[in-house]
């Protein structure tokens, strides 16, 4: 019991008697599970959630994530089953443990998948309960402290997922001290040396700048005593080291530059009192034009609020000044866990609590449309932008963006449906470029169409992990519809080749080999032959036999299969030979990407006629549709303005050109390669006329590296 004292005591400061004793009993059967149990520093385990849940004490946590914190280990680690924590504290705690539980169980095929995957079940906790992650943040706030008993390779692994991953979430949550202690801890184990080096710097200028420090801090008070302002308090504040190694790494600056803004926090009786020190601090040093934030007005996302401002102190020194009330202090420093705080005084502290719960509600709309946990998690760490910007809806409501957010992410953050049909966005009533980025106080309009579906190019520019998730979601849902229609039109071509007629399988032959192949149904065969995994022709030799139970010979009724050139995913073009319309063509299987259409004298093709299943045979639609890319090379007398000439011949044939390529050949010759669109070999003749046309050309050819 001597371990339990201390987290014993804190505990008596806020809770009632028969909930400690509820936490003891929940220590007891922490104890129990992990007797034997040591850490790699040499103490008993249970030191390792009594610390945990010690330090969600210190911020006046409710007596059962206390009791969930105690007891985070033992199902994973211990032989405690969960129906035994059901059984001695209920199912709200039981849920929480299961929350923070790794999936041990589950073979994975890396150690970045296995992280992903448990992330993923820890986010679909913190749904139902947000107490989840702030047990979560306790464990690794205490793995983090101590670290150094771990070996390098670990402890480096283990700093960056915190840095990447659990420091962001605590900002997001508003959990300032939290946050700040976890990034501190990650930049000491990630770069020793560096932290080391900047903690000695940044003692010794404290030290320089006690007296200039002390002056100011008297200047403040004076100046709101002078008015008869009330106020609690004026301190002078520090930066921490990891945001301060941020910022010089990303201005390149040297610490003498960063470390000269003086830092000073304000904390006031109520709001009033607030904007009322605005005006005495700025009466007493000029404020600095553009650095003024009100962040009570407009709360950031994770419901911090503050006044912000900056100004020119005693000779000329930079001062950042926070002023806010006592209330908004503790939502600055516990963020989400504030809630719990004033709970039982019947404050009403929740804006943390509540944005808390609208941001783990887009995670779980961007889990639904993520299929792959290691693409979930990267669209997490999208997600996780410290700086915001704010802008407002038709109807005047505020929505905050991440910085460098487009109109795109602003409609996917009104509704995933208005994001998906989007087609235009009006900021301040004009007309702007989708890819725009967003900057304060815009009033931005998205215009939508019923026809409107996603572009691909959109996941250039977006930058919110819901934008991006939904995006691909789509886009995937199109590749498997456009998989499985050519899955079809391959099979119907590979029966008719065998004089057959694929709509007359019988349903108990196609449920044979549905079975025999262990596919799920009929879909999901059409998708893995639209995209090669399965050869049609292999999949038709087989209904064929079981339908007619003889052997047969191919035919050659059926006609080659028609493309039209724009069937998106599912169909490719060889960069080796460059296929254009009129060209004679061939298609070749691409496992996992569907057809891969090549010119029938392309080599690729010859050397691969051994294996005549990945082939198929095909022909140009009758309407073909798009333009193609060709490169030809044009051989030319090496005279002044002759590339403008054959750049305006290319382009007085209606084609544009993607590329040029110049290889000088005998000093007064040069090989000119452009890469030029065409709609058909018809185009590319008509092309190639206008620059023979020129008198400086001596050779023209089109360029096919497989033929």
């Amino acid at each position: 019991m001597n371990h339990f004292k201390e987290l014993h005591d804190e505990l008596l400061c806020y809770l009632d008697p028969e909930h400690v004793d509820l936490c003891r009993q929940a220590y007891e059967l922490a104890e129990q599970g992990h007797s034997g149990q040591m850490r790699r520093s040499g103490e008993p385990y249970i030191t390792h959630p009594v610390a945990a849940a010690l330090n969600l004490a210190q911020m006046r946590l409710d007596y059962q994530t206390i009791m969930a914190t105690l007891l985070h280990d033992v199902i994973e680690d211990t032989s405690v089953s969960h129906e035994a924590v059901v059984q001695a504290f209920g199912e709200e705690v039981a849920a929480l443990v299961d929350g923070v539980t790794k999936l041990t169980k589950i073979k994975f095929e890396s150690r970045a998948e296995a992280q992903a995957e448990n992330f993923r079940k820890m986010i679909l906790a913190m749904v139902k309960d947000i107490r989840v992650i702030l047990v979560k943040l306790a464990d690794r706030l205490h793995n983090m402290q101590t670290l150094g008993a771990m070996p390098a390779t670990k402890r480096h692994r283990i700093a960056i997922e915190t840095l990447e991953i659990y420091a962001p979430i605590a900002n997001r949550l508003g959990m300032h001290a939290m946050y700040t202690g976890l990034e501190d801890l990650g930049f000491k184990a990630l770069y020793p040396m560096r932290y080391r080096a900047l903690k000695s710097a940044v003692e010794k200028a404290r030290g320089n700048r006690r007296e200039l420090t002390q002056r100011i801090e008297q200047d403040l008070q004076q100046a709101l005593d002078t008015l008869s302002i009330p106020y609690e308090s004026v301190f002078g504040r520090q930066k921490h080291l990891y945001s301060l190694y941020r910022k010089m790494r990303q201005k390149k600056v040297a610490f003498s530059e960063i470390i000269d803004v003086f830092a000073f926090r304000v904390i006031t009786e109520d709001i009033d009192g607030c904007y009322r020190v605005l005006g005495a601090l700025h009466r007493t040093y000029k404020p600095v034009p553009q650095r003024f934030k009100d962040y009570i007005g407009i709360p950031k996302v994770n419901g911090y609020q503050s006044l912000h401002t900056t100004l020119f102190g005693p000779f000329g020194v930079p001062l950042e000044v926070q002023i806010r009330t006592r209330a908004m202090d503790s939502v600055a420093d516990n963020g989400v866990a504030a809630h719990w705080i004033y709970k039982s005084s019947g404050a009403d502290v929740n804006e943390a609590q509540l944005r808390a719960r609208e941001w783990v509600q887009r995670l779980l709309d961007m889990q639904r449309n993520t299929g792959d946990s290691l693409e979930f998690i990267e669209n997490v760490k999208i997600d996780l932008f410290p700086d915001e910007v704010y802008v407002f809806t038709p109807k005047g409501h505020i929505m905050e963006l991440p910085k460098g957010a487009t109109p795109v992410d602003f409609a996917y953050t009104v509704h995933s449906d208005v994001g998906n049909s989007c087609v235009a966005a009006k900021v301040n009533r004009r007309l702007v470029p989708l890819s725009i980025p967003l900057t304060n106080g815009q009033a931005v309009e998205i215009i939508t169409g019923p026809e409107a579906h996603p572009n691909p190019s959109w996941l250039n520019f977006v930058v919110t992990g819901k934008a991006r998730s939904n995006i691909r979601n789509f886009l995937k849902s199109q590749q498997r519809a456009e998989s499985v229609s050519m899955g079809k039109r391959l099979l119907e071509q590979a029966f008719s080749e065998l004089s057959s007629d694929y709509n007359k399988v019988p349903d108990e032959s196609m449920e044979a080999l549905l079975r025999d192949l262990q596919v799920k149904n009929l879909d999901d065969l059409l998708y893995a032959v639209g995209i090669g995994n399965q050869m049609p022709m292999v999949i038709a030799k087989r209904l064929v036999l079981t339908q007619d139970g003889d052997a047969f010979e191919a035919s050659s009724d059926g006609g080659p299969l028609a493309i039209k050139g724009t069937e998106g995913m599912v169909i490719h073009f060889a960069e080796c030979c460059q296929p254009i319309p009129g060209d004679n063509i061939v298609g070749r299987f691409q496992q996992g990407c569907g057809i891969l259409v090549h010119s029938s004298d392309c080599l690729v093709v010859n050397q691969g006629r051994t294996s005549p299943e990945q082939f198929i045979s095909m022909r140009w639609d009758e309407q073909v549709q798009g333009e193609f890319w060709v490169d030809i090379t044009v051989e030319v007398a090496n005279q002044r303005g002759v590339l403008a000439m054959l750049a305006t011949a290319i382009s007085e044939a209606e084609s544009n050109i993607g590329n040029i390529s110049v290889d000088p050949r005998d000093g007064t010759h040069n090989a000119v390669t452009f890469s030029v669109s065409v709609l058909s070999r018809t185009h590319l003749a008509r092309v190639m006329r206008r620059l023979r046309a020129n008198n400086r050309v001596t050779r023209i050819y089109r360029n096919k590296q497989g033929a």
